[in-house]
């Protein structure tokens, strides 16, 4: 992704940042404003593990996650 991208992404994250401020007040009133604050909830979630995941994808990372690592099983703790 290029820098407008991330843009782009932090600027819709603020977007639902606002979206949730005004809908937090009518939360209470009925259960689709709980729905709607519910989904734009889940939505800003999304968006920020896109961020992230964007922010993260480095060149180091990459390596990581081709080089197999050890995992500890359950049974490695019993063999003492």
């Amino acid at each position: 992704m290029n820098k407008k991208d991330v843009d782009d992404l932090k600027k819709t994250i603020q977007e639902k940042e606002v979206q949730l401020a005004k809908l937090k007040a009518h939360v209470d009133k009925s259960s689709i404003c709980s729905d709607l604050y519910n989904k734009v909830v889940l939505e800003k979630a999304i968006l920020k593990k896109e961020l992230q995941d964007v922010e993260n994808n480095t060149l180091t990372s990459k390596i990581k996650k081709i080089i197999p690592r050890k995992k500890t099983l359950i049974c490695d703790y019993f063999k003492k």
